[in-house]
């Protein structure tokens, strides 16, 4: 079979290391004229490396490559997306095991997965995570997974826009506009978000945000069963418990978590847990040991009574708002990045109304912000610089004892730094540096 890898990243990598161990012929196709590429395969690179498609029998398509610029670029082509194929689709294809788990949403995703992965393991189940979040699906045919083992998957709107196979149970988090530099508009984002659960069957299990009117109708897709969650029959949040099936589970106080805007992921794995098994002590011992991932409200360090959090992964308004209103403390907080298109006046009221003591503004998106914040008649603002080194000295020379000095910066990060992971390392190796005493 010829084989066309679009895109050789990661997931392109995986992609050739799968379909390089049978009798095909791979040429590796990427907008990189000077990509290096695996020496038993051919390649088409540069600004014309979507074209003349039509010659492969299977199309593997990169996550960041939208669709329509395989459509665009053969126009004498027009069933040229019947061709095209994923490392998720073909994941779920192969996978040894249906006890899939797919989570989506704009945000939380990494979290309410890990969360669900460390819950199945507490409660005795051999667990396998990936997706979007460390492990491309293919490597993890790797690890030997068993008809029993279970699979949870983080799925963006890259992976899922032509998703041709459901997971058992879907999740589906908060649904708000993001990345509408790569989506036409709102509706094919949901649309994108809704192939997790297009496919599925009757007996299967459809989990969505009760509160969250696009994250209902993403989950209204399933033909399955729909379960609601921050209302009944999912997990609710009552009198400070979180409560499932008329059950306390656990005192909020308990969870390790930071912030409110975290008991709505708490609530979506707790209900898609009780969809396999219904252990309370999987359930308590996970949320009173888990702190979080990497780059989401991750406590760096406490220096001179000043406390520095490192929230890179957040990169929309929404995900600063709930970074801000996570801190009781007086604040200052690092805003700004490379544009998205996002509208900055809910994250300036933000800024004005929960004890932000100066917004340091950073990248292309600072003058907007700035805006935004003016006209709140928030004034408190200073700009940062272009490295991560000015950035902390400015946040240092305001920062009193007692203050949090939060990296959330509402915005992507490419410009100054080359991804939010980038940023957020940046930002731990500036903080460490910084006077103990």
């Amino acid at each position: 079979m010829k084989i066309a890898i679009l895109g050789y990243a990661s997931q392109g990598a995986a992609a050739y290391r799968y379909w390089s161990s049978g009798d095909h012929e791979i040429t590796i196709c990427d907008q990189n004229p000077k990509l290096s590429a695996p020496t038993d395969t051919t390649t088409q690179l540069g600004k014309k490396y979507l074209e003349n498609l039509d010659q492969y029998d299977l199309l593997v398509r990169t996550p960041a490559l939208h669709p329509k610029n395989i459509l665009a670029a053969n126009p004498k082509s027009p069933h040229i997306l019947d061709k095209v194929t994923t490392v998720t689709d073909e994941f779920m294809r192969v996978c040894p095991t249906k006890n899939i788990i797919g989570v989506t949403g704009t945000k939380g995703k990494g979290t309410t997965s890990t969360l669900i992965a460390k819950m199945l393991e507490a409660a005795g189940k051999r667990v396998h995570l990936g997706g979007n979040i460390g492990i491309p699906p293919l490597e993890m045919l790797k690890n030997d997974i068993q008809p029993d083992d279970w699979v949870v998957l983080e799925l963006a709107n890259f992976q899922l826009i032509d998703l041709k196979i459901s997971p058992h149970i879907g999740v589906c988090l908060m649904v708000e506009p993001e990345h509408m530099d790569w989506h036409e508009d709102i509706e094919e984002y949901i649309a994108a978000k809704q192939q997790l659960f297009i496919n599925q069957s009757e007996q299967d299990i459809a989990i969505y945000y009760a509160k969250n009117e696009n994250s209902e109708a993403v989950a209204s897709a399933t033909e399955g069963t729909l379960i609601p969650y921050f209302e009944e029959p999912g997990a609710t949040v009552e009198d400070n418990y979180i409560y499932i099936g008329n059950k306390k589970v656990v005192n909020v106080s308990e969870i390790k978590l930071l912030g409110n805007h975290n008991l709505q992921n708490v609530c979506a794995a707790v209900t898609a847990l009780w969809q396999i098994t219904q252990d309370m002590e999987a359930v308590q011992y996970t949320l009173a040991t888990f702190t979080g991932l990497e780059h989401r409200l991750e406590l760096v360090a406490e220096i001179q009574g000043i406390s520095y959090y490192d929230d890179s992964f957040g990169t929309t308004p929404e995900t600063a708002i709930v970074a801000i209103e996570a801190f009781q403390e007086p604040k200052i907080v690092i805003l700004g990045g490379s544009d998205k298109k996002a509208r900055y006046d809910k994250l300036a009221k933000t800024v004005k109304n929960h004890g932000v003591k100066n917004a340091i503004l950073i990248g292309d998106t600072a003058a907007a912000i700035k805006k935004a914040l003016k006209s709140e008649g928030f004034d408190e603002i200073l700009h940062g610089g272009d490295t991560m080194d000015s950035i902390i000295k400015t946040a240092n020379e305001c920062a009193e004892k007692g203050d949090v000095v939060l990296l959330s910066t509402g915005c992507a990060s490419f410009g100054l730094f080359q991804n939010y992971k980038d940023r957020g390392d940046q930002f731990k190796q500036a903080v460490q540096a910084l006077p103990k005493a």
